[in-house]
This record gives C-alpha cells, sequence and structure tokens, in this order.
C-alpha cells in the first residue's frame, strides 16, 4: 500500500482534512437513529484498509456528535464505543490522510452552526417507519450537504424536493420492515451468517480490538444483534455499505457532486419556515379568508 510518505506516514494528528469528505451524524443518541449502523460502516473501511489493504476510494473524516439521556444504556454505550473506535483508528499510522473518526460531546445549537455548513454528507439513517419526522436532515440539505437516508422521515419529501438523483436512498422501506416484523420473518442471524463483511464487523467488536484495556466491552453489541435485532441493522448493513461505495465514487467527481449539491441547495426552499407558517395560517387557522 502507497503512504505517499517517505519511510511511512506521518504520526497522526488530532485535525481533520478539509480535502477529506466530512460524513455528519449529528443528532440524539437513540438505537432507531442508528449511530451503530454508522460505526458499523467506519469499522468496514477501517478493516478493509488495515486488514485487506485497500484504500477508501475517498478520504473521509467521520463526526458523530450528540447527547445520550441519562439512563439510556445502550445510547451511553453507543457513546463510548464511538470514542474508543476513534481513539484505535486515529492513533493506527495506516490511517493517516485516509480515515479519521471524532465525537463531539455536548451537542447544541452553537456547534450546530459550525458543523451544519461543513458538512459534505449528511447521515439520515433511522430504521424506516420510525422517525416521526426529522429536520436536521432538512438543515444540513439547506447548507448545502447530500443525504444518505432511508424513505423515513422528512427524507421522502426530501426526495421528491431535490430528485431522486441527488439523495442517496438505501435500506428497508417502512412497509417491507412491517412485512418482515408482523409475519416473524425477520432472523437477524441469517444475515450475520451470510454476509462476511457483517460478520467481520461484528466479530471484532466481540473482540478486545476495540477495547484493549477493558475486555469483553462491546461484545454486547453481536450477542444482542444476531439474536434481537429491533432496529434492523443486520438488514440494512449491506445496503448501506454500497450505498457508501456510490458516495464515494460520486465525491471523485467534483463536477458530479457540487452540481447536486447545488440542485439540494435550489430545490429545499419548500422546507423554510415562511411556507409552514403561511400553509398552517391559510389551512388550519382560516386567516385572511372572509
Amino acid at each position: 500500500m502507497a503512504t505517499g510518505f517517505p519511510g511511512g506516514p506521518p504520526p497522526p494528528t488530532r485535525s481533520l482534512d478539509p480535502a477529506s469528505l466530512f460524513d455528519v451524524q449529528a443528532k440524539r443518541i437513540h438505537e432507531y437513529k442508528r449511530q451503530l449502523l454508522m460505526v458499523f460502516g467506519i469499522l468496514h473501511q477501517y478493516l478493509l484498509l488495515v486488514d485487506d489493504h485497500v484504500e477508501p476510494a475517498a478520504p473521509r473524516s467521520y463526526v458523530i456528535a450528540g447527547k445520550a439521556a441519562p439512563g439510556y444504556w445502550a445510547a451511553k454505550m453507543t457513546v463510548k464505543l464511538v470514542n474508543c473506535v476513534a481513539n484505535v483508528i486515529n492513533n493506527d499510522a495506516r490511517t493517516h490522510g485516509l480515515i479519521k473518526v471524532a465525537f463531539v460531546p455536548d451537542y447544541r445549537v452553537s456547534l450546530a452552526e459550525r458543523i451544519i455548513p461543513a458538512a459534505d454528507l449528511s447521515e439520515q439513517i433511522s430504521t424506516a417507519g420510525r422517525e416521526a419526522s426529522g429536520t436536521g436532515n432538512m438543515k444540513f440539505a439547506m447548507n448545502g450537504a447530500l443525504t444518505v437516508g432511508t424513505l423515513d422521515g422528512a427524507n421522502v419529501e426530501i426526495r421528491e424536493a431535490v430528485g431522486a438523483e441527488n439523495i442517496f436512498i438505501f435500506g428497508l422501506t417502512s412497509g417491507q420492515i412491517e412485512e418482515l416484523a408482523s409475519n416473524g420473518r425477520y432472523h437477524p442471524r441469517d444475515y450475520y451468517d451470510s454476509d462476511p463483511r457483517l460478520k467481520r464487523v461484528l466479530d471484532e467488536l466481540a473482540s478486545d480490538r476495540f477495547c484493549p484495556g477493558e475486555p469483553g466491552l462491546f461484545r454486547w453489541v453481536r450477542d444482542a444483534l444476531v439474536n434481537h435485532d429491533d432496529y434492523f441493522l443486520m438488514a440494512d448493513f449491506g445496503s448501506y455499505i454500497d450505498i457508501q461505495s456510490e458516495v464515494s465514487t460520486e465525491y471523485q467527481h467534483p463536477e458530479i457532486w457540487t452540481r447536486k449539491a447545488i440542485l439540494n441547495l435550489a430545490r429545499i426552499g419548500a422546507f423554510s419556515s415562511d411556507r409552514a407558517v403561511a400553509e398552517y395560517a391559510r389551512e388550519i387557522w382560516h386567516l385572511g379568508q372572509s
């Protein structure tokens, strides 16, 4: 693997490369919002790089921001996982200039004002049918980020507004999920057994590779999901990895990416507060009508 640096790569730094693809998920930490799925994607890229010597098509800076409720164990452990994964990846010299991971604590409006305009890719990857609406995805799109997401919440309306070719949609639909769940046909272990990419990610989490000082800390991720996956991470993993490959390919062509970003900006005006208030006034409050 060529490093581009005489004698090997330089030691890791804490800064993010502004030329890399800024891949951002900023929202409340919750299982249905699937921060775990993004972590799985990061680990897949890391393992490809360090174990298989396959460099990513485009360098990425992964940013996850959010807060977990004090009593929400799974959410708090997800924050711990992100930080442990970041510690391993960022201190591995083989990732320099290719992969960087950052967790932003205490996410709030003042941080959103800095993070959202910097994003190239907006991760809106909640389980289809579980997101009531979503407004963060609108803010990212209004600031020029392209959306990668499921057909859930406002992603559906964003796709209609900006055009299906200007958004990256993956995963099961809400109808497909309802059918699998209602018929008892969803067996997450089948995905673990049949997809070697997923199996490798989960097995590495079950090892101590990302928690060398705390043996067994993340074994629960694999043990829980192979038996009971309420949020269909296992089913959507393959589709998520495939769409992320498409994202990387398009990011290598600035003229394509820039056109899509501009079209997102130009067509997202329908989500403005002016339009929403006007509709409420006209259709709900019937103001100005005789």
